[in-house]
């Protein structure tokens, strides 16, 4: 028996959960297990054996599953994978017919013994109940570590606030002269103060970075109280808002610190950007405050470099993928902001009758806070029309502004988009009721056309201007596309037609280049489903996972359900990402230019192969969603 579990160890120690199994509890395993052979075309489990009695484990072969009813194969298994779990865990009888593809064996175990295994080992307990978390939650440690041999010892920004908190913090009451707090701030050496009530809520907050120019410039005596230089109202997050959420405050805003209240609005603590980024070495208020203060574009294609360059850097510190995408988009809007606040102000935008009239608007993955270090633009106007203007006379004035920032983006390394879909095509410049006018159309019509401009513009958000302009639309559009249903079964129709990759004969199905296209194949139908979804629950946001959660609530999809598609959408986000990564290592800067979203299954290691096929079939799983719910 020692000989046969040491020739067998090889086997478990290359497949999940197993390899993470301690010796004792993999022995009693292997003292357990039968090994069984099927043909080819061979019933391993269907529904009519009543109740599951056996867990199987695919040795060797390939084992496919499909509808009883029809036999039609809907997934593959292969080597190293498990099932049934639902059924044996549920005691029922299992829902698909599992058929050998070709000549299979199998390791089984008894359902008792099964049961017995869950209670004694934690590791299978984790993989059986939570199935495709545990493998994603697998698979991204692992790719952490390879990013991140360098920063192991860096702090998580998924770390929450109350777990950065480092001192209490230094308070003192509105009613303080600035001398004692100056004071105070020199002999404990902080660089803030809080003004707290008698309640300890903060009311105000003072930085050394307010004592020249409220202070010292502005010629205020020191014997003042600090309420009249503090800054009221300070921005606050609860102890269990994680640490990105923080330094998203920070960048957006240009703060240096952001303060931690109990949910009475007491207070917890501070944070600088100190606190957040010195172990991580990551500069991203410095670079927001760079891009805001730009003054002009070749200043902002430099930086357009240095926001790729931390991409990067916070990819090697094991930042996760939607954390990441949300880091990238805030700055690439900075930035894009900063062109489009530069282009109009030498137009003279700043004035006249169209100030605070018109709102800049982005879609596709920049509208869903989604961008990669692989995207170029997708950009629009919308406008009010002032009194005794006309809308054609409103684009004439915007168009060959819009035209300076399209290019002046494109050389910050967002290249042109091939569609023109930019807010420099008259198509896509337009006012408020044109745009109305347009949606319309594309609602009623539901042509090809219609539903491919729907895909990308229903993703659309505020920009820069006013962005009131794009929140009155998009509640106008949350109401009609709500109302029509045969407008969401042809977007629905029309998303299945992008089925994800997984092949009937071996596990993918690759394109002319032997490749997986992993945002057209793996992403595009997650983003799809989200927006039919959230079209038609009259939710507002834009967001893939926002609208996954909120659509699905409001549709009643299964909680666990919805995490496992989010789960399956951000591993392959994170393949992606580490894609961009890989190549960019290897042909540097000047691979910019040549990312593509392309890879080679063969070069994924046994448990990146296994979860790609398994967030495949995620894929698959929303799709039938929208197929059965709107019977296609």
């Amino acid at each position: 028996m020692s000989a046969i579990q040491n020739s067998l160890m090889p086997f478990f120690a290359a497949h999940a959960p197993f390899d993470r199994f301690e010796r004792t509890h993999l022995q009693w395993l292997m003292e357990r297990l039968a090994l069984n052979y099927y043909a080819r075309g061979e019933v391993l489990a269907e529904p009519a054996q009543g109740q599951a009695q056996r867990f199987f484990i695919i040795k060797q072969g390939c084992v496919k599953g499909g509808r009883h009813h029809d036999d039609q194969a809907v997934f593959e298994l292969h080597e190293g994978e498990t099932f049934p779990l639902g059924a044996l865990l549920a005691g029922r009888a299992v829902t698909s017919t599992y058929r050998a593809a070709e000549d299979v064996f199998c390791f089984e175990l008894g359902a008792a013994d099964f049961r017995e295994l869950l209670e004694m080992s934690p590791v299978f307990k984790d993989f059986c109940t939570r199935r495709i978390a545990a493998l994603f939650d697998q698979s991204n440690l692992a790719m952490q570590a390879q990013l991140a041999q360098s920063a192991t010892e860096q702090q998580s920004l998924s770390s929450p606030l109350s777990g950065i908190l480092r001192r209490a913090p230094v308070t003192c009451t509105p009613e303080t002269p600035l001398r004692e707090v100056l004071t105070t701030m020199r002999e404990l050496h902080v660089g803030s103060m809080i003004a707290v009530d008698a309640a300890n809520r903060p009311v105000g907050i003072f930085t050394l970075h307010d004592l020249l120019g409220r202070v010292v410039l502005s010629g205020v005596s020191t014997d003042r109280p600090i309420a009249e230089v503090m800054s009221r109202d300070p921005v606050s997050l609860p102890p269990e808002a994680l640490a990105y959420e923080a330094a998203m405050v920070m960048a957006r805003a240009g703060f240096r610190h952001v303060l931690v209240t109990e949910a009475d609005g007491t207070l917890r603590g501070i944070l600088s950007e100190r606190d957040l980024f010195a172990l991580q070495r990551v500069g991203l208020r410095q670079l927001s405050g760079a891009l805001r203060q730009a003054e002009s574009i070749e200043v902002l294609v430099a930086l357009s470099k240095d926001i790729r360059a931390l991409t990067r850097n916070m990819m090697a510190q094991g930042v996760a993928a939607d954390q990441l995408t949300l880091f990238l988009s805030t700055l690439n809007d900075l930035l894009a902001e900063r062109v489009i606040e530069l282009e109009s102000l030498a137009a003279g935008l700043d004035q006249g009758p169209l100030q605070g009239q018109v709102c800049w608007l982005v879609m596709g993955s920049g509208g869903r806070f989604e961008q990669t270090l692989n995207t170029d633009q997708d950009n629009a106007l919308l406008f009010n029309v002032p009194e005794g203007l006309t809308a054609e006379a409103v684009r004439a004035q915007l168009l060959p502004v819009a035209l300076r920032v399209n290019h002046a983006l494109a050389r910050c390394g967002f290249p042109l988009c091939k569609g023109e879909i930019m807010a420099s095509n008259p198509q896509w410049c337009l006012s408020m009721q044109e745009w109305r006018q347009v949606f319309d159309r594309w609602i009623d019509r539901g042509s090809p056309d219609a539903l491919m401009h729907a895909s990308i513009f229903f993703d659309f958000r505020a920009l820069a201007g006013e962005r009131k302009l794009a929140e009155e639309l998009r509640n106008w559009l949350a109401k009609l596309a709500r109302g029509n249903v045969r407008f969401l079964h042809q977007m629905a129709a029309n998303a299945l037609r992008n089925r994800p990759p997984l092949g009937m004969v071996r596990d993918f199905v690759l394109n002319d280049a032997k490749r997986l296209d992993l945002k057209i194949n793996g992403l595009t139908p997650f983003v799809d489903a989200a927006r039919i979804f959230s079209l038609a629950s009259g939710t507002t946001q834009t967001s893939t996972l926002q609208r996954l959660r909120q659509g699905a609530v409001a549709l009643k999809v299964p909680g666990t359900d919805v995490e496992a598609w989010i789960k399956a959408f951000l591993f392959i986000q994170m393949l992606r990402l580490r894609h961009h990564y890989e190549e960019i290592a290897r042909l540097g800067e000047a691979a910019g230019d040549q990312l593509d979203n392309l890879i080679d299954p063969a070069h994924l290691n046994e448990l990146d192969r296994r979860i790609l096929k398994e967030a495949f079939r995620q894929a698959r799983k929303v799709q039938s969603k929208l197929a059965l719910d709107y019977q296609l």
